[in-house]
């Protein structure tokens, strides 16, 4: 992976841990440190306390720096895995000592509703259509971006074959030659599997519909590889030709990767992508004071401000998003948003997360 390829999960120990607690969830590099303020911040507002902020997000410390010049407001960043977070998050249900969660996925976010630790905010900051669809009825969480699983990667230099369905790739020309990264080592993979059960079958029969498909893609020779980065590194060497991954991975290899007579990466997207958000939780438990900061932290990052910092934070990995707010456009490197986009409800998919990964370890792998 890139700097986002190493903000994935950590592998699957942390799996079991959280999805008794936590429904699911992308990462950041292993730290905790303050966000400093820099020269010519915003001097401390009277009667400030820091935000804690725990996040898995590329451009993170970026944007809590930014936050921090702008408003006064000092954030101490918790910046790590996704995995390690929510287990952190899990451990301190009875004591927490986040005041704000941001990591992609909201499977989790909707675990943690469930169980009354998110405070209901509705952002005023206008949302377009794909933003709005990631609000939640009760509000208890804010959509900041979305990515898409799966971007459908593939070699031009090796092959002219670019499959158009995800049946495409039970076909003789696919044999051997796909590959995808393990949903108990990689975040954003359970949404991609929970999308194609939920395409192929809905909430009533998705489970043995995508159970059968997983069993067909294996019996035509599928690779399994822990994360995003191995996933990649498969393609690069040339042991597949086709990699399922997250969307921003692969806007990443594609923008940087030296190309080649026998390496020329191209993406395609399959009806249909499954929208993967980055999403924002404020914890209900924390005091008033870092409340209201933890407000005016998720109105900055909404903000032209805030977006620029992201973007500007992690150009080659997690900046890679699709904006969910009115009047952003997206990086450059970015191909069109896909049109044939479904978002899966969170609080029917995630709890069925151990269960589909148990299948996918003894079946697939």
């Amino acid at each position: 992976m890139t700097s986002s390829h190493r903000r994935r999960w950590v592998a699957g120990t942390v799996v079991s841990t959280v999805a008794a607690v936590v429904l699911a969830g992308c990462g950041s590099s292993a730290g905790s440190a303050p966000a400093a303020s820099g020269a010519g911040s915003a001097a401390p507002a009277a009667g400030t306390v820091p935000l804690v902020v725990y996040s898995a997000q590329g451009y993170d410390a970026p944007v809590t720096k930014a936050f921090t010049a702008a408003t006064g407001i000092p954030v101490s960043l918790v910046d790590d895995s996704t995995g390690p977070l929510l287990t952190k998050v899990a451990a301190e249900k009875n004591n927490p000592q986040w005041g704000l969660l941001w990591v992609d996925g909201d499977t989790a976010f909707a675990a943690l509703d469930k169980q009354g630790q998110l405070l209901d905010y509705t952002t005023p900051t206008p949302l377009n259509a794909v933003g709005k669809a990631l609000v939640p009825a009760d509000h208890s969480y804010v959509p900041a971006s979305t990515t898409v699983m799966a971007a459908l990667i593939y070699n031009a230099a090796r092959t002219t074959s670019v499959p158009t369905s995800y049946q495409d790739l039970l076909g003789p020309a696919y044999k051997g030659l796909v590959g995808m990264n393990d949903p108990a080592q990689s975040g954003p993979t359970f949404p991609f599997v929970a999308g194609l059960m939920n395409q192929l079958g809905g909430q009533t029969g998705g489970v043995t519909a995508g159970e059968n498909y997983l069993r067909a893609l294996k019996g035509n020779g599928l690779h399994v590889f822990p994360t995003n980065g191995d996933t990649l590194h498969a393609l690069e060497t040339g042991q597949i030709t086709y990699g399922l991954i997250q969307s921003s991975a692969a806007s990443g290899e594609v923008a940087k990767a030296p190309k080649s007579a026998a390496y020329d990466p191209k993406i395609v997207y399959l009806p249909r992508s499954t929208l993967l958000p980055a999403v924002i939780g404020i914890d209900k438990g924390s005091p008033p004071a870092m409340q209201t900061e933890a407000k005016k932290f998720v109105e900055f990052v909404l903000s032209p401000a805030g977006q620029h910092a992201m973007q500007a934070g992690d150009p080659t990995g997690d900046s890679l998003f699709w904006p969910v707010v009115d009047g952003v456009t997206p990086l450059p490197a970015l191909p069109a948003f896909p049109a044939g986009y479904q978002k899966i409800d969170p609080y029917f998919w995630g709890p069925l997360e151990d269960q589909v990964n148990t299948f996918f370890d003894a079946t697939i792998k």
